[in-house]
């Protein structure tokens, strides 16, 4: 099956996103093709490098590539067993490490598996190819050899990561110019992006951050490069897709914009009131997976049971990005719900004494649908209730109110150092989070030794000093940093414009206490949206002289926008509304298919790509903006930070420490 096969366009069908391409690809592009010939009805052997791997699983699940024929998944580094009877699938990277090993599998006269079928994740090189081609033991044993070019890892539905934890520091901490890191670092990273509008069969018009200033008074950093570098490396590959890809687009298809960390400094830190952002900042979380106590079933202790947050589960997609006041009064009335309305559950509440024969009978038909259901809505009620105690034993409702003041030009010194006068017992990290927002609102307050002294009195350490500081170094000049949104972005320059990082957007939609904050992103996005990007600070890599043609849809090929009066309603999106409820107590529809019935007619696609990690409030943004403007906007990122991640790699971008001679903290 070739890509042209299968369902791209938003004619045929149902609409699909990019994961759900990804998934398609992998299953039946990969894999289903291997079932020709004498390989059609036997299983198979799948082995896979490490990277390769994370790209499977981000996509599909164990059950997914058993149905299409894999009895058994192996790592193409672990000794393996000979198979000798059994065809092989490799999906690997095109290293020459990796081609070691796999002609090491299959050559000689014994080879481990029957039949090898390879399919690498981004383009080989010739050399490789030809070194393949060498062994003339192997060519005849091996079924196919193609390019997958898939090898970028989903984490949403609208979003995906290239897995560069450490970008922030190998691409613009201190002293990378021409280091091997910083070049390994930037090509493969422009590879995995590149491989998204391979596998999506999209063009798109690559739009980044320009490095220099307006009036270019302030010198161009190697740092402020970056994008630009980046920028230049997507589109070399995407050059070559145009002739080695069948049906490759010629011409703009979608659009593409590339940023960096140092457009918003507030977005990592700031305290997001989300369901979803509450649960990873304040939960001890390992990316998705939240571990709670249940009963045990043999009565002894309780048990550790591991959950996933994630698309599956119907109450978190629909509460995801709700207000976590919204979420908590959402799960209260769904609980209420479903105890009124399901006979097991009230018989539940009653004394057992009470019961009668036919009540108990009632009790047990019911009772496997309301252990399951139950089981669900007690799991997130639990979650928000740990999220509300915290909140509540944090003071983060008072500490979240300064953060958004502050952001918006409400206040100023007098209430930052009051809050740490009379706050003492507040966290290190949260002093720091609000000494961050603080210094990215007001630069001046923290020139010569007036940090230091800010320090001092919130009772922070060097190392704290330094993510401050750090945040000067990852903005690059301090001179004159001007961006499109004018006084309103983040910037140390010291100017003494309007002391506010954002313009209040309440009126555009009815929000709850402490969630006017919105991440820079949302303002760059409806600016592309609208073709009211600044040309000389945001500039294009291939933009063509003629306009770009109209999709056969009817709908604008470089800005479909969306209805004034009726935007898309989507419950992935941040509309702070309340959602209908069934009687089980869930989300009453599909969200997937909701979406898709709107997502048929949309515009282009919009892609943005930001380099040192993104962030949840952004993700959340591009769900709203989705429904919003009618373009599936999807987001792109070296990684997904939360607060305590984005510190602990800010404070890492310098090797020099911060000397606090002369002050006593």
């Amino acid at each position: 099956m070739s890509m042209s096969d299968l369902d791209f366009s938003s004619n045929a069908g149902d609409y699909k996103n990019f994961r759900q391409i990804s998934r398609d690809r992998l299953l039946h592009e990969m894999l289903g093709s291997t079932k020709t010939g004498d390989s059609k009805s036997t299983w198979k052997v799948l082995i896979m490098d490490k990277v390769t791997t994370k790209v499977m699983s981000s996509s599909c699940k164990m059950a997914d590539i058993t149905d299409e024929g894999v009895s058994l998944v192996e790592d193409l580094y672990r000794r393996r067993q000979p198979l000798p009877s059994l065809d092989a699938i490799y999906f690997i990277q095109p290293s020459k490490e990796n081609i070691v090993m796999f002609l090491s599998d299959m050559s000689g006269r014994v080879p481990l598996y029957k039949k090898a079928f390879v399919f690498f994740s981004s383009p080989i090189p010739k050399d490789l190819v030809n070194h393949i081609k060498s062994d003339t033991s192997v060519l005849p044993r091996i079924g196919a050899l193609r390019e997958m070019n898939l090898e970028y890892f989903p984490v949403d539905s609208q979003a995906f990561i290239t897995d560069h934890e450490r970008a922030l520091e190998e691409l613009l901490g201190e002293n990378v110019e021409n280091t091997r890191k910083f070049d390994n670092c930037l090509n493969t990273m422009a590879t995995r992006i590149s491989t998204i509008f391979a596998s999506l069969k999209e063009l798109p018009l690559v739009r980044y951050r320009a490095a220099k200033t307006l009036d270019g008074s302030a010198v161009t950093t190697f740092r402020d490069l970056v994008p630009t570098k980046l920028a230049a490396a997507v589109s070399n590959s995407l050059e070559k897709y145009k002739s080695t890809i069948p049906n490759f687009p010629q011409t703009g298809t979608c659009e593409l914009l590339i940023l960096d960390r140092s457009i918003d400094q507030i977005a990592p830190v700031i305290h997001e009131w989300t369901y979803d952002a509450m649960c990873h900042d304040l939960l001890d979380m390992d990316g998705n997976k939240y571990v709670h106590e249940i009963p045990s079933k043999t009565g002894g202790e309780p048990e550790k049971k591991e959950v996933l947050l994630e698309d599956h589960d119907p109450v978190w997609l629909e509460l995801r990005y709700a207000h976590i006041a919204d979420a908590s009064e959402r799960l209260h009335d769904k609980m209420t719900n479903f105890v009124s309305k399901n006979k097991a559950a009230q018989l539940h509440q009653r004394d057992s004494n009470e019961l009668s024969t036919r009540d108990l009978q009632k009790m047990v038909q019911a009772l496997p649908q309301y252990s399951e259901q139950m089981e669900k809505l007690s799991l997130h009620v639990e979650i928000a209730g740990k999220i509300n105690r915290t909140i509540r034993e944090m003071g983060l409702r008072d500490l979240g109110q300064l953060e958004q003041d502050l952001v918006f030009g409400d206040v100023g010194a007098k209430e930052v150092i009051n809050f740490l006068r009379t706050k003492q017992d507040a966290t290190s990290e949260n002093k720091l989070r609000l000494l961050m927002i603080y210094a990215s609102v007001y630069p001046e307050k923290f020139e010569g030794d007036k940090g230091l002294k800010l320090m001092q009195l919130a009772r922070l350490s060097p190392e704290d000093m330094k993510v401050v500081n750090n945040m000067r170094l990852l903005e690059g000049s301090s001179a004159t940093k001007k961006t499109s949104s004018g006084g309103f972005s983040l910037k140390f320059d010291g100017q003494k414009v309007k002391n506010a990082a954002r313009k209040d957007r309440t009126t555009e939609e009815e929000t709850w206490q402490l969630s006017r904050f919105y991440p820079m992103i949302e303002e760059l996005i409806e600016k592309l949206n609208k073709g009211e990007l600044p040309k000389n600070e945001y500039l294009c890599m291939n933009e063509p002289s003629p306009p770009v043609p109209r999709r056969s849809d009817g709908a604008s090929a470089r800005t479909s926008q969306a209805p004034a009066s009726q935007p898309v309603k989507s419950r992935r999106t941040a509309t702070w509304a309340r959602s209908r409820v069934s009687d089980d107590g869930c989300s009453s529809d599909s969200v997937l298919k909701n979406v898709s019935l709107d997502f048929k007619n949309m515009g282009q696609r919009i892609f943005v790509f930001i380099i040192g990690g993104a962030t949840r409030s952004e993700l959340r943004v591009c769900h709203k903006l989705t429904a919003k403007l009618r373009r599936e906007v999807v987001l792109g990122s070296s990684s997904i930070d939360d607060p305590p991640q984005f510190i602990t790699k800010l404070k890492m971008l310098s090797e020099k420490d911060i000397s606090l001679d002369g002050i006593r903290i």
